[in-house]
């Protein structure tokens, strides 16, 4: 064997493991997710005394799962969550922003590769240059942009199912999957797109737009599972989620 074919070989081997490791992590948090929901709104006895104490443990864990299934439908935009099977990206990542909150996967990958090529420009639908240093009026046109009439189709059916199936357990779903969902739209645009990308006093690093946050590894995966290194992210957009704090370690970039 050469030591091309043995280099290849390698390579190969490396990327099989890679995409074990993406997969399983993947269904970790889809897993996780699931058996929070259903535990919460459908298993779990609210009406017993001091039960609701633990109601915002589940809120704060399900609104980083939400985080987490946004972020594995992200990869799967970019290929990196299976590489070389595109059809196993597409049902993933269609799969997780359908729970999610019944986003069109389509949409979401067209103005995510859009976000890449103009990245923090007026062609680029996820900046707001209008208020590229304001949170809230930044965030509004974030919504708005990907929350249309299909969302909002969707989740009334959704809603209503769930209001004839739940009965009275109705508002545990308002609680335990409505809330997280919003509440992890926010933790996402803020520390995946409203950080990396706002304007401040120091300007960017180079032609991507995008800031490196200085988080510590664990603070970094429970804000936005690696996303504040993001000019990493940007720079390399083909490395998953799970590694960008070593390709960060590695590239010495703030």
């Amino acid at each position: 064997m050469t030591r091309l074919a043995e280099r290849k070989n390698a390579s190969d081997a490396e990327a099989q493991a890679s995409m074990l490791v993406g997969l399983a992590l993947a269904a970790t948090i889809i897993f996780s997710w699931f058996g929070i929901h259903v535990a919460t709104i459908l298993l779990i006895d609210w009406k017993v005394r001091n039960s609701w104490f633990f109601a915002p443990i589940f809120i704060a864990l399900q609104t980083w799962l939400s985080v987490g299934l946004f972020i594995v439908a992200h990869d799967a935009m970019h290929g990196t969550l299976a590489p070389k099977r595109p059809m196993l990206n597409l049902l993933i990542g269609r799969f997780c922003v359908t729970i999610y909150a019944g986003f069109s996967y389509s949409k979401l990958y067209d103005s995510h590769h859009t976000h890449h090529r103009h990245a923090g420009t007026a062609d680029d639908p996820d900046f707001d240059e209008k208020h590229p240093t304001q949170f809230w009026p930044w965030y509004f046109n974030f919504f708005r942009h990907y929350f249309g009439l299909r969302e909002m189709v969707i989740l009334t059916l959704v809603i209503v199912s769930y209001s004839w199936a739940l009965g009275d357990r109705f508002p545990v779903l308002l609680v335990f999957w409505a809330l997280p969902a919003l509440l992890s739209s926010v933790q996402l645009f803020y520390f995946g797109t409203f950080r990396p990308h706002r304007h401040v006093s120091l300007p960017f690093f180079d032609n991507h737009r995008a800031r490196n946050e200085n988080f510590s590894w664990l603070l970094s995966l429970i804000t936005c599972f690696h996303f504040g290194y993001h000019h990493e992210h940007h720079e390399k957009p083909w490395v998953p989620w799970w590694k960008l704090s070593s390709e960060r370690k590695a590239s010495g970039v703030e």
